[in-house]
């Protein structure tokens, strides 16, 4: 199943076999594209909230946009939440999901797109999964906006995945600290190409602007404390091995340094995370870099 509710049958299929990441961030438009010969093309657009389904329209001819597209839904345009798996047949838990989770999100089930994923066992062999839910008011104009391009919309998904694409497959579990530039920040851990465990990081959108000074007096505390709890989360409530490493993805001057205090109140080393390549250029557009890779992440969904 798509991380989120796809919505290819909508669209004309596209010859084009570039790949277009597009992440509509709160205040701006930031794009991938990785061409069919491999070119890689990176863009932000700066506008109005008011003005993004519009600037939507014109890529293909304003932009020269097109492809298999995969939209990315920034943290203020979903909600995620961690419930009990319904007990009913595959096909109606969608269904059931919007009752389950109509106390826990702002949404109204009438106004509810949602997609699950699900989460790992916890202690006792409870079964968990987590639920990812957006407006379709506010989907719909973004939706309606690609139709008559050249771009052909694949997915929609959220950052959390888009980040776990960047990581390489590996055994023992890594936690990111991750953040596109002016966003809220995400910490996620993923094992074995899995994405384990999200949280979201609220007044966070901000840090790049910190001094050193202004890092050390409370921020370096305060993520190091939710870095902590998301460990103890990770290994005593999901019975899973120890954290082997965390990375930095944080694009911003002092990303060395916040890097480095963060190093010294864990035990677990603290690396500056190392963009795939050959996108080692482009830190500040993680988020739609790992967008084009989600054709071939079979281990989402």
């Amino acid at each position: 199943m798509s991380i989120i509710t796809r919505l290819s049958q909508m669209f004309s299929s596209s010859e084009s076999k570039d790949v277009l990441g597009l992440s509509i961030r709160q205040h701006s438009l930031t794009y991938t594209v990785v061409g069919d010969d491999k070119s890689i093309q990176c863009k932000k657009i700066d506008l109005p909230p008011e003005h993004l389904c519009s600037e939507l329209e014109s890529l293909s001819n304003k932009h020269s946009l097109e492809g298999q597209c995969h939209l990315i839904l920034n943290a203020k345009q979903n909600q995620i939440v961690q419930v009990d798996k319904p007990n009913v047949p595959d096909a109606e838990i969608n269904a059931a999901l919007k009752w389950q989770i109509k106390d826990l999100v702002s949404i109204s089930p009438e106004e509810m797109i949602i997609d699950y994923y699900d989460g790992p066992k916890l202690a006792g062999g409870v079964e968990k999964i987590n639920v990812v839910c957006a407006t379709k008011s506010e989907l719909k104009p973004f939706v309606e906006s690609l139709i008559n391009t050249d771009v052909s919309l694949k997915t929609i998904t959220t950052e959390e995945f888009a980040f776990t694409c960047l990581l390489p497959v590996k055994d023992d579990a890594c936690l990111l600290i991750c953040q596109q530039p002016d966003e809220e920040m995400n910490l996620i851990i993923v094992k074995q190409g899995r994405l384990y465990f999200q949280r979201r990081l609220r007044g966070l959108a901000k840090i790049a602007q910190k001094s050193e000074d202004e890092l050390s007096m409370g921020t370096i505390d305060s993520l190091s404390l939710e870095i902590q709890r998301s460990t103890d989360y990770f290994e005593r409530q999901l019975k899973q091995a120890p954290i082997r490493s965390i990375e930095v993805l944080v694009p911003m001057k002092n990303e060395a340094f916040l890097a480095r205090k963060l190093s010294e109140n864990t035990n677990v080393p603290v690396n500056i995370f190392s963009m795939p390549e050959p996108f080692s250029k482009h830190r500040a557009f993680a988020v739609s870099v790992g967008a084009t890779m989600l054709s071939n992440n079979e281990s989402l969904g």
